[in-house]
C-alpha cells in the first residue's frame, strides 16, 4: 500500500468520525415543539324565550282546539312581537291546601279536602298533580304523580293546624314549580290568603317574586265566607247567633258531652261588651279584606282564575272550572326584542286574537331582574 492511499484512508475515517460526532450532537439537542394552531373559540349564544299561557274558545264560549300562531297578536310593552310556538301540553298542577288558622269559623278541612278533589277530578289524565299542605308549617304531602288515586288519598291525609304560613307555603310552592324544567306549570291556592307570622309588605314580596316566573296562580278563597261569617262579630249587638266556640275539626275530638255542647246550635241575639274580642275580629276583618285584594292582583298579574265563592257548594262547583282553564290553555312561547340584560324590571304582556270568531284570554305581569 502508497503512502498516498495511507492518507486516503486516513482522510475518509476522519471525515466519517465527524460525521459520527456531528450526528450525536444533533440527536441530544431538544427539538422546538411546533406551535399548535389555535382552535376557534366557540361562540355561545343564549336565546331568550318568554312563556305565556293562551286561554282560546269562541264566541259559544267553547274552547278552540285549532289556534296557530298566526291568529295571535303579541305586544310586551305595547312592542309587536312573533310567537315561535304554540303547544298544548300536560300541565304540572301544584294544590296548596290552607289546612290552619287560629280564627275561622267556615273554613274547614273537610271543605278544603272536597275543593282539592273536586279540581283534581277535572284535569286531564295525562296531567301532573302534586299536594302541599300549610299550617303551623308547610308540606309537601305528595309528589308529582298522574296517579289520580295516589293523589285522591294524599289528599285525606291532610292534617289541620292552629296557625297558618301562608307565604312559607308560597315560597316552597315556588321552588316546587320551578325545580324541573317543565312548561305549563299551575299553582291552585285553596286558601283565605292570610298569614300568622308575616306583614303585608312580605306578602307583597313573595307575590313579587312569583311575577319572575312563568308560573300560572288560581285562587279559590274563602274570603267571602269567612267575611260572611266575621261581620256580625265585629259589633257589640248582633241579632245573629253567637258562632262557634271552636272549628269543627276540634270540637270533633273533644270527648263526649263536652263535644255535644261544642257543636249543639245558638239561638238568639248576642251583646258582646268585650272590647279586646271586638278588636280582635275587626282586624280579622280586615286582614280577610285586604288579602283578597292581593291575591285578585296575584291571579290578574299572573295569567290566573280567582274565585271568591259566597256559598260551599259555589265553592266546589266554581274549583272545577278551574281544571277546564287549565286544559283549555295553550303555551306560547316568543323571543323578546328587547333582551333582559338591556332592559329589567317589569313587562306587561299580553296576547289577542286577530281572527274573527276566535276569543284570546292572555294577559300576566313579568319581572326581569337584573343579571338574569
Amino acid at each position: 500500500m502508497t503512502l498516498g492511499s495511507n492518507r486516503l484512508i486516513s482522510c475518509v475515517a476522519l471525515l466519517f468520525t465527524l460525521g459520527v460526532a456531528l450526528a450525536s450532537g444533533q440527536s441530544g439537542r431538544a427539538r422546538p415543539t411546533p406551535t399548535p394552531t389555535p382552535e376557534d373559540t366557540p361562540v355561545r349564544i343564549e336565546t331568550e324565550e318568554i312563556k305565556i299561557n293562551v286561554l282560546a274558545y269562541g264566541d259559544d264560549g267553547k274552547f278552540i282546539n285549532d289556534v296557530r300562531p298566526e291568529d295571535l297578536v303579541i305586544t310586551e310593552n305595547d312592542i309587536l312581537h312573533q310567537a315561535t310556538s304554540l303547544r298544548r301540553i300536560p300541565a304540572s298542577v301544584l294544590i296548596v291546601m290552607d289546612t290552619g288558622g287560629e280564627l275561622r269559623w267556615v273554613k274547614s278541612l273537610d271543605q278544603t279536602r272536597k275543593a282539592a278533589a273536586a279540581l283534581v277530578s277535572g284535569l286531564r289524565a295525562e296531567d301532573s298533580v302534586a299536594i302541599l299542605q300549610y299550617s303551623d308549617r308547610p308540606e309537601i304531602v305528595s309528589e308529582w304523580t298522574t296517579d289520580r288515586d295516589a293523589t285522591i288519598a294524599a289528599i285525606g291525609r291532610t292534617k289541620f293546624g292552629l296557625r297558618s304560613a301562608f307565604l312559607q307555603a308560597i315560597k316552597l310552592a315556588a321552588e316546587m314549580l320551578t325545580r324541573d324544567e317543565v312548561d305549563n306549570r299551575h299553582l291552585v291556592l285553596i286558601t283565605d290568603g292570610t298569614d300568622s307570622l308575616a306583614n303585608s309588605l312580605e306578602r307583597v314580596n313573595a307575590f313579587r317574586e312569583l311575577l319572575s316566573t312563568d308560573i300560572n296562580v288560581h285562587v279559590v278563597s274563602y274570603t267571602r265566607l269567612e267575611l260572611a261569617d266575621i261581620e256580625p262579630r265585629t259589633k257589640a249587638i248582633s241579632k245573629t247567633p253567637p258562632p262557634r266556640a271552636m272549628p269543627p275539626e276540634v270540637a270533633a275530638q273533644l270527648p263526649n258531652g263536652a263535644r255535644d255542647a261544642a257543636t249543639a246550635p245558638k239561638i238568639g241575639p248576642t251583646i258582646s261588651l268585650d272590647r279586646k274580642h271586638l278588636e280582635t275580629m275587626r282586624r280579622r276583618k280586615a286582614d280577610l279584606e285586604a288579602a283578597e285584594e292581593a291575591l285578585t292582583l296575584l291571579t290578574e298579574n299572573t295569567n290566573g282564575s280567582m274565585i271568591v265563592p259566597e256559598t260551599k257548594e259555589e265553592m266546589i262547583e266554581k274549583t272545577a272550572a278551574i281544571a277546564r282553564v287549565i286544559d283549555g290553555s295553550y303555551v306560547l312561547t316568543y323571543t323578546p326584542k328587547i333582551s333582559f340584560a338591556e332592559k329589567p324590571g317589569e313587562r306587561t304582556i299580553t296576547v289577542t286574537s286577530r281572527r274573527p270568531g276566535l276569543v284570546v284570554e292572555a294577559k300576566r305581569k313579568l319581572v326581569v331582574k337584573s343579571g338574569r
